[in-house]
């Protein structure tokens, strides 16, 4: 994995492959995103929450770009461990928050508000479909928030009230909500 843009650009890092349970978004698919996010929302002034963090990846992304507040959310053990090590190897503590913990314990426990919300649970969590009205109900998104939820074929969230629209990358889909 690389970080594509902004002032860790090129920066390479290699999660351990061990049992590892992440299934992390592709360059190309990432690089889409980050697109379409450059002509909506400012980077610089983005407060983001990274949900099912994984490796960091989106994280260190958003944060070489410009974010200087990001928090990274995921109840793995080794995901959490190995997003400690890399925030300290690019000297991030400033800018990253890194909690070990239950995704949706996060969402009820949070009074944060964000600008920008990922989350990229695994395809095949039951209730995936939830995630989007838990975190409208709990009212973490600023006005002018984006909520990205990336997720397979088989959800489909185009009846949501919040729904915005849909991007398709390969088998990644970013459905965007506001």
């Amino acid at each position: 994995m690389r970080i594509i843009g902004g002032q860790f650009k090129g920066r390479k890092f290699i999660p351990p492959a061990k049992n590892w349970p992440t299934r992390p978004t592709t360059d190309y698919a990432k690089e889409a995103l980050f697109n379409i996010l450059a002509n909506r929302i400012d980077l610089e002034d983005t407060v983001a929450l990274d949900l099912f963090g994984g490796t960091g990846n989106h994280c260190y992304e958003l944060i070489s770009r410009g974010s200087t507040d990001v928090t990274y959310v995921d109840q793995h053990h080794g995901c959490y461990r190995f997003a400690k090590k890399i925030s300290e190897e690019l000297r991030l503590k400033d800018q990253l928050q890194i909690f070990r913990m239950d995704v949706f314990k996060f969402i009820k426990s949070t009074d944060k508000k964000f600008d920008y919300i990922f989350a990229d649970p695994p395809y095949a969590l039951k209730n995936l479909a939830l995630i989007p009205d838990l975190i409208f109900d709990k009212n973490l998104l600023n006005d002018s928030g984006i909520l990205v939820l990336e997720h397979d074929a088989q959800n489909d969230f185009q009846d949501h009230p919040k729904f915005l629209e849909t991007r398709s990358y390969g088998k990644s889909i970013f459905t965007f909500f506001e």
